[in-house]
């Protein structure tokens, strides 16, 4: 570990030394300026504004601005010989509850460490000790011509500093807030709140810098002559959404299955309208889309309709045949009475002359 302080733990009585190392790195991808015509590197050159002299890094000192513009040389002798105690060490004054910290303060971390093998016991006692009592410790230490304010907490075998900002150096968030009065519903409310559980846990260590690994790619691609990565899809941008829609399908998008969700969804929708602040803005092509939808849905009962017409038509054809065969029938009937009546009457004037003749 390369140190970049090295000092005293001061912790009461007891003075540990220690040096600090730096707890992170950065892979962020670094370019270059050159000259487009030449590819030349463009370097920059520091030159005094008063005999345009170009100058060497032993040329250069420091100086105060003051309001009206002098200059006061302060120079690294002046610096080592300030009265400060916190220039070789970190004075331990407090300590506070770790969840109490604001997460805003936070700033760089750095991993203490024992600077010899005498340092080992106190520098594991003052370990032990605060993980024991799930608080940090808070001082201050100079590093880097200023001074910095610092909490130290222990991670799993070792102790680590992380620098804080100091209160005066955070901003408001009174601008950040939104302007006027904003309701957000019920059941908008537990929409979000399904969503959030449809989600899940975030993984951290399955994130990776996709920027990094694009550019990676290019320059590839770019010296052995390939064809260049084809750029991704737009970013969504400010679009207005309809709120309510828009939580409805990231849920049933992060649940990846649709039934369940639809029924959680329909749930907490019902009576949306009628919640007091539940107002969304619903976009233009949702109600070409609501017209659509409501055009497909007529078009199969029109359809329907015209399927049940020779159904109909069939009915009455069967009714017209029946009633014409009813109508046979009787007329049948009649004839056959009319036929039958003379030789009825003829049989009846038969039988009275027999009975007379008797």
């Amino acid at each position: 570990m390369r140190s970049v302080w090295s000092g005293n733990l001061a912790f009461g009585l007891v003075s540990i030394p220690v040096k600090l190392g730096s707890a992170v790195s950065s892979h962020k991808i670094a370019f270059r300026q050159i000259h487009l015509a030449d590819h030349g590197r463009v370097r920059y050159q520091k030159t005094c504004e008063l005999d345009e002299e170009v100058l060497s890094a032993s040329d250069i000192g420091r100086a105060y601005e003051t309001p009206d513009d002098q200059l006061v040389e302060i120079t690294d002798d002046d610096l080592r010989a300030l009265p400060l105690p916190t220039a070789k060490t970190i004075e331990v004054n407090g300590f506070v509850d770790i969840a109490a910290v604001d997460s805003m303060q936070l700033d760089t971390p750095y991993f203490v460490a024992p600077s010899s093998p005498a340092a080992d016991k106190p520098y594991v006692l003052m370990r032990e000790a605060l993980a024991r009592s799930g608080k940090a410790a808070v001082g201050k230490f100079a590093m880097r011509n200023s001074e910095h304010l610092a909490l130290i907490t222990p991670r799993d075998e070792v102790l680590v500093l992380q620098t804080l900002r100091w209160p005066d150096e955070l901003n408001p968030a009174s601008d950040a807030v939104p302007k006027g009065s904003v309701n957000v519903s019920e059941n908008e409310l537990r929409l979000a709140d399904t969503l959030i559980d449809a989600l899940g846990e975030a993984d951290l260590s399955a994130y990776q810098d996709e920027y990094g690994q694009a550019v990676e790619a290019l320059v590839t691609a770019k010296l052995e002559g390939a064809e260049l990565p084809a750029a991704g899809e737009e970013g969504r941008g400010g679009k207005v959404v309809d709120l309510m829609a828009a939580l409805r399908a990231s849920v049933e998008a992060a649940k990846g299955r649709g039934g369940e969700a639809r029924e959680e969804a329909g749930q907490a929708a019902e009576g949306d309208e009628a919640a007091e602040g539940a107002t969304v803005t619903h976009l233009k092509q949702a109600s070409r889309k609501t017209a659509a939808e409501q055009g497909a849905g007529q078009a199969p009962r029109k359809k329907a309709a015209a399927k049940k017409q020779p159904a109909a038509s069939k009915r009455a054809a069967g009714k017209e045949a029946a009633s014409g065969t009813a109508s046979g029938t009787a007329k049948k009937t009649a004839q056959q009475s009319a036929r039958k009546a003379p030789a009825k009457k003829a049989a009846q004037k038969k039988t009275a002359s027999k009975r007379r003749a008797g």
